[in-house]
This record gives C-alpha cells, sequence and structure tokens, in this order.
C-alpha cells in the first residue's frame, strides 16, 4: 500500500477536507497514474452530500481523471510509463457477463465497479481523482490522445461520454434535429458533440443568458423554456431531446416538443422522483429513455472523436482548496462550464 494527499468528505455533507488515503500497490495488470486533472461533476456533489442514498465515508470524489502513467505492472500490454490516460466512472467489472462481454461494461449484471463511493472485488473502498496518484486495472484505462490537452480531457471521462453515447445510440446526425436541454457542464458537452455530428442542434435553457455561449458551442438555436410560447412553437420539432438537468422536468411538455417517434433521452438523475401521463408517450409513438455513461471502447471511441474534431471541454481551473465554493457555484448553475481541480494544488 502507498500513502497519498486527497481531498475528502469525512462524513455525509461535511465540507471537504485535505487528507490521506491508502492505495494499493501495483499489480500485474494495474498501471499507477499520477494524476494531473480531476473534473468536478455535479454527480460528486450529490454522492458527498448522500443526494442518492447512503455513500461511504471518508469519500474521495472524482471520475473525470486525466494523467500520466508512473508504473506499469509486469503483465501490462496497453500502457508504458509516460503515457497519457484517463479514468472515467468505473475502474473494473465481472467481465464475464452478456454486457461486460458485449461492450456494456456500466451495465454488468453484478454491478460495475465505480471509481469512487464504491467496494472494489478486494473489499475495500474505492477512491476517486482528488488526489495525487490512483492504481487502475490497464482495462479500465483510457488513453488520451495527443490532440487534447490533458485539463480539458479530463471532464470527457464522464460529461464526455454520458452525452456522446446516446447522441450515437438514437442517431444524432445531419438530417436530424437535436435538442439539448440544459447548458451546464453536460449539455455544452452535448451541443458540441452533437454538432460535430452533423445534427441541427437547438438549446433548451431557463433563460437566454448563456444564449451567445451555446450559440458560440455550435448550437444552430437557442430557446427559453421559462417563456412557454416556446412549446408552442417548438410541438413536434426534434427526433430526439437530450436532457442534461438534475432536476425533474415537466416530462409531458418535453415529449411534446418531439416528432412521432422521437426520444427523449435521460443522462441528468434528479434526487426526487418524477411522474408523467403515459398518454404523452403512446400519441405519437413516442419513447422516454434513460443513459448512462458508456462502455470502455466507446468510451475511447468517444476521445479519440473528441480529439478529432478538437472539441475539449469549457473549463475553469482551480485549486484545491477551492473545491467547496466550487461545490456551492455549481450547485448555483455558476460556471461555465465544468471545474477542474488543478492536483499539484493537493
Amino acid at each position: 500500500m502507498t500513502t497519498v494527499s486527497a481531498y475528502a468528505a469525512l462524513s455525509p455533507k461535511a465540507p471537504l477536507e485535505r487528507t490521506t488515503i491508502e492505495r494499493r500497490t501495483v499489480g500485474e495488470s494495474d498501471v499507477l497514474i499520477a494524476i494531473e486533472y480531476s473534473g468536478i461533476c455535479h454527480s460528486d456533489i450529490h454522492q458527498a452530500r448522500n443526494g442518492w442514498g447512503e455513500g461511504i465515508f471518508p469519500m474521495v470524489p472524482g471520475h473525470e481523471i486525466a494523467g500520466v502513467v508512473e508504473e506499469v505492472g509486469a503483465g501490462v500490454t496497453k500502457f508504458k510509463v509516460g503515457d497519457r490516460v484517463g479514468v472515467g466512472c468505473m475502474v473494473d467489472s465481472c467481465r464475464e457477463c452478456e454486457a461486460c462481454r458485449t461492450g456494456f461494461e456500466q451495465h454488468c449484471a453484478q454491478g460495475n465497479v465505480q471509481t469512487y463511493n464504491g467496494v472494489g472485488r478486494d473489499g475495500e473502498p474505492t477512491y476517486g481523482g482528488y488526489s495525487t496518484h490512483v492504481v487502475v486495472d490497464e482495462a479500465f484505462t483510457l488513453r488520451i490522445p495527443d490532440g487534447l490537452s490533458l485539463d480539458v480531457a479530463a471532464p470527457l471521462l464522464c460529461a464526455g461520454i454520458t452525452t456522446y453515447s446516446p447522441l450515437k445510440h438514437w442517431g444524432a446526425g445531419p438530417g436530424k434535429k437535436v435538442a439539448v436541454v440544459g447548458l451546464g457542464g453536460l449539455g455544452h458537452m452535448g451541443v458540441k458533440i452533437a454538432h460535430a455530428l452533423g445534427a441541427e442542434v437547438t438549446v433548451l435553457s431557463q433563460s437566454l443568458r448563456k444564449r451567445e455561449d451555446g450559440l458560440r458551442l455550435g448550437a444552430d438555436h437557442y430557446y427559453a423554456t421559462s417563456d412557454e410560447q416556446t412549446f408552442k412553437d417548438l410541438a413536434g420539432s426534434f427526433d430526439l431531446i437530450l436532457s442534461t438537468v438534475s432536476a425533474p422536468l415537466g416530462y409531458d411538455a418535453y415529449l411534446a416538443l418531439l416528432k412521432t417517434n422521437g426520444v427523449l433521452a435521460n443522462v441528468g438523475a434528479p434526487e426526487e422522483p418524477v411522474s408523467l401521463s403515459l398518454f404523452s408517450l403512446i400519441g405519437g409513438n413516442k419513447q422516454l429513455a434513460g443513459s448512462m455513461i458508456g462502455g470502455i471502447a466507446e468510451t475511447q471511441e468517444m476521445l479519440d472523436f473528441c480529439a478529432e474534431h478538437e472539441l475539449g471541454a469549457e473549463i475553469e481551473l482551480i485549486e484545491a482548496g477551492q473545491v467547496n465554493e466550487a461545490y456551492e457555484r455549481v450547485t448555483n448553475s455558476d460556471v461555465r462550464y465544468r471545474f477542474v481541480i488543478d492536483t499539484s494544488t493537493i
């Protein structure tokens, strides 16, 4: 075991503070990563504050990890010391079930091992990227292409794949009209990726406050959902709506914006239950769907796609000591568009 520095919530809803944690010794198939940057995802806040149920404390959040390989196990074949790598939302799975065998490790029948707030196959709790180092099996380590700076690549390991996967799955591309609900940490990447895929992109946001940003990032249109006229003007307009917000929506109103056979895909996860009338689905043969990150192969595909199209996240780089302030700002939607921790400050 190796002792490393980290930032952790020592108990539910407690402020994060500097501490030390133990990382396992590098095993046969492991890589030791010197973390350089770690993105702050809204799900970090949900979990550190027990918003999604009882967490494991102390908790070191962070599943948007970018760094450099510092050591490799004797059996590692994919990476070498000095390689630029990333780690996303999971660090292991059973690797034997149908989901794992077909590239959907995130849906492992036994449950994937989360990068933090999880329990590894060794029975030990997992700790995330708000730390200086992490040890990860090479099978769950991603290569970050040279065309992406590590700081803007870090958020792609969650925000990038979370939006890329449903956009690809439901066919966003030329001739398709796609709406992205919310222009935040997830939404801004959804706009960038949908535009790069060739779709006609509309942002649906509470106000027009970020309109200039939305158009700069690749949106063709921008509407305020606080204006009731928006829902009248856009009725029946979209092939796909990607909801990136973590607050409950008026689903019936949003489903009415879909064309026949359209899909409303959710990647945001509200803490509260939601409701809708099933007639909103039946009328128009519509679908209300969900999507959770992506498998390892698809995540690598996403990184390569983003490098090819020069799609890094829009970030605000902070020191580790600013993490609690950053949490409050994320909660208040006061970030454009992803906080990234410079882990050299831990």
